[in-house]
C-alpha cells in the first residue's frame, strides 16, 4: 500500500533528513514510528502527505507514485490520508459537531450525507452528546478523540497519528489506543509516531525504529527498546 524507495531527504539548510530509506507498509497494518527528536520520523510522514518532496526516490501510495503527482492532484491524495495531530487543530469557533462536518463540506458532501457520517463517528468515538459543545468545554482526551473522529469522517485508507497521546494522562492516553486501534480492527492502516515507551511495549505492533535519518530496526510486535 505503502512503499518508500531509496528514499533521500536533504534541506536547504544542508540537514540531511533521511538517507535511502526503503520501507513497505501494508494496507490494514498498525506501525509504530519511533526514535529521538530530530530522527526524521517527521520527514517521513511529511512525505507520505506531499508536505515536502524527496530530494532522491519515489514514494508509492496504492501503486501510484507521489512525488510525480500534480498540484492539482494533492488534494485527492490527502483526502485518503486522516491526521491525528497532538494538539488536536481544532477550530474553537465552531462546535464539535461542525469541527468534523467541515472535513466533509470542504469536498462538496451533500448535508445530509455529511449529518448521517458526523453522527456516525461520533458514536463511534463516544461523544455523540457533545456534538453542540465547544472545543473549551471538552477535556484533552475529549478533544483527541474529537480530533480523530475528524481524521476518520471521509473514510480514509491510511491514518497518521503524530504523538496523539502526547499531551494526554496514562489513563486517557489508553482510551485513545483502543481507538486507534478499533480503527484499525476495520481495517484502516494506522501510522503512529510516538515517544510513548510505554504504549509501544503494550500494544505490540510493528514498530520501527529511525535514527540519523535510517532505519535501524524494522520489527513485527516489536518494543521501545535500542531506537539509538
Amino acid at each position: 500500500m505503502i512503499e518508500y524507495i531509496n528514499i533521500s531527504k536533504k534541506y536547504s539548510s544542508g540537514v540531511m533528513a533521511l538517507s535511502n530509506i526503503n520501507l513497505k507498509i501494508k494496507k490494514g497494518e498498525f506501525v509504530f514510528l519511533v526514535g529521538s527528536s530530530g530522527a526524521g520520523k517527521t520527514s517521513l510522514v511529511k512525505l507520505l502527505l506531499k508536505e515536502i518532496e524527496p530530494t532522491k526516490g519515489k514514494i508509492m501510495v496504492n501503486d501510484v507514485d507521489i512525488t510525480q503527482i500534480k498540484n492539482r492532484e494533492i488534494p485527492f491524495l490527502r483526502r485518503n490520508i486522516g491526521v491525528v495531530f497532538q494538539d488536536f487543530r481544532l477550530l474553537p469557533n465552531k462546535t464539535i459537531f461542525e469541527n468534523i462536518a467541515f472535513a466533509k463540506e470542504i469536498i462538496g458532501t451533500p448535508q445530509d450525507e455529511i449529518k448521517t457520517r458526523v453522527e456516525e463517528v461520533l458514536e463511534l468515538v463516544g461523544l455523540i452528546d457533545k456534538k453542540d459543545c465547544y472545543p473549551n468545554e471538552l477535556s484533552g482526551g475529549e478533544q483527541q478523540r474529537i480530533s480523530i473522529a475528524r481524521a476518520i469522517v471521509n473514510k480514509p485508507e491510511i491514518v497518521v497519528a503524530d504523538e496523539p497521546t502526547g499531551n494526554l494522562d496514562p489513563e486517557t492516553a489508553k482510551g485513545i489506543m483502543n481507538l486507534l486501534k478499533e480503527i484499525n480492527d476495520i481495517g484502516t492502516t494506522v501510522i503512529m509516531v510516538t515517544h510513548a515507551q510505554e504504549i509501544v511495549n503494550l500494544m505490540e505492533k510493528r514498530v520501527i525504529a529511525i535514527n540519523g535519518g535510517k532505519v535501524v530496526r524494522d520489527e513485527e510486535g516489536g518494543a521501545y527498546y535500542n531506537v539509538d
